[in-house]
């Protein structure tokens, strides 16, 4: 009843004035069943598609609660008439069993939106990749290499809300953004195994202006990854953990000409994190990582709190050092406290012919849990200055 009432309530608020006979989609209203077996993807695409064209404002695609709906991948497409449009979901949303249903689909996704302004999803339903079946073979037969399907794509969307929803089990990440700008998210619960490969929380990518805070991610992957083309992201409230921790990069692989700058995380927590906070980039890109902040962290048994490596090369085969590399610079340590399971708990390795500058620490202390062993810290070639910091990062040169 109170998800019934919260519906109605925001009906009403974007809508004054207009019926909601006009203005609303419920998808039991285009033939979708909910029973959590019944393929609902064309009903799905049903509402959409009245809800996109629809010409009153802000029109709602409502999913009612206490139903589960099956959806094969799918794709929601802009532009719509309506400068924003509302995608209320109190229900829970299923992806295949069966990896076979992706014969004939782009493998890449399951749910995407491409193209589509102003796109408002809240809501307290669940969105569940059911993704075990990907996670020990990421692809449709074996003997190829490939990449499993990401949850929830977001393509080209600006003036983008993410709103109060529940994202498990990812058969990739669980959430990218690609080539949008203006996006807030907020109030994500997200989860999957520890164990379950490549199932990042949040992936950034040509993005813009995004604002992540007061949400959940414990993942078998990053929490958060911001890739190359992004700009002014705010993280902000979040507790990571388990997973790799929050990171920038990887950058420059095969030689790209990768660009992150405006990067600040918040008040976040890091629970037995493989890595805490991380910049990463592959030998041989050029670019720049550049004014990056975090201040107000706390770590709790993680691995690797604190880490620059431009030495990127997980596979170790054949990791060359090259000549060029994505410069880095300007990024801030402050008000971190915590503790680590590793002795080495803040790693500077920088690239040895650009080097990082600019690095700066101000009251962080960081005690490792090892017995026995003192927390110390890793430079190579960085550059940068430190105060009130336990351990002492001594290593840097001016």
């Amino acid at each position: 009843m109170q998800e019934l009432f919260t519906i109605l309530t925001i009906l009403c608020i974007v809508t004054p004035g207009l019926s909601s006979a006009t203005n609303s989609f419920h998808v039991m209203n285009y033939g979708a069943v909910g029973d959590g077996r019944t393929d609902d993807s064309t009903a799905f695409l049903k509402a959409w598609k009245a809800a996109c064209k629809a010409p009153s404002r802000n029109p709602s695609l409502i999913i009612p609660a206490r139903k589960t709906f099956f959806l094969k991948p799918v794709t929601f497409s802009g532009p719509c008439n309506s400068s924003s449009i509302y995608f209320l979901i109190s229900g829970n949303i299923v992806a295949p069993n069966s990896k076979l249903a992706w014969e004939g689909y782009p493998i890449n996704r399951w749910l995407a939106f491409t193209n589509v302004n102003g796109l408002m999803i809240i809501g307290s339903g669940t969105i569940n990749g059911r993704g075990s079946a990907w996670w020990p073979q990421p692809c449709l037969y074996k003997g190829v290499t490939c990449k499993g399907p990401t949850a929830l794509t977001f393509d080209r969307c600006s003036s983008l809300v993410l709103k109060g929803l529940r994202h498990i089990n990812s058969q990739r990440n669980h959430i990218v953004l690609s080539n949008c700008k203006g996006v807030t998210i907020s109030n994500l619960h997200i989860s999957a195994p520890r164990t379950s490969p490549n199932t990042d929380g949040i992936d950034i990518s040509s993005s813009s202006n995004v604002q992540i805070r007061n949400s959940f991610i414990g993942t078998g992957d990053d929490c958060i990854a911001i890739s190359s083309g992004s700009s002014h992201i705010n993280i902000t409230d979040i507790a990571c953990g388990p997973g790799h921790g929050i990171s920038i990069g990887a950058l420059g692989v095969h030689g790209e000409n990768d660009t992150v700058e405006e990067v600040h995380v918040r008040n976040c927590t890091f629970k037995g994190t493989m890595t805490g906070v991380r910049i990463k980039t592959w030998q041989g890109g050029i670019g720049y990582a550049r004014k990056i902040s975090f201040e107000k962290i706390r770590f709790i048994r993680a691995d690797s709190p604190i880490i620059i490596d431009q030495y990127y090369c997980p596979s170790a085969v054949n990791c060359k050092n090259e000549t060029s590399a994505i410069k880095i610079s300007d990024v801030s340590y402050s008000s971190i406290v915590g503790t680590s399971i590793t002795d080495k708990v803040i790693n500077l390795s920088c690239d040895q012919n650009v080097g990082c500058s600019n690095i700066q620490f101000h009251n962080v202390y960081i005690n490792s849990t090892v017995p026995g062993k003192k927390a110390y810290s890793y430079c190579f070639n960085a550059h940068g200055k430190y105060t009130h910091t336990r351990p002492i990062v001594n290593c840097l040169q001016p």
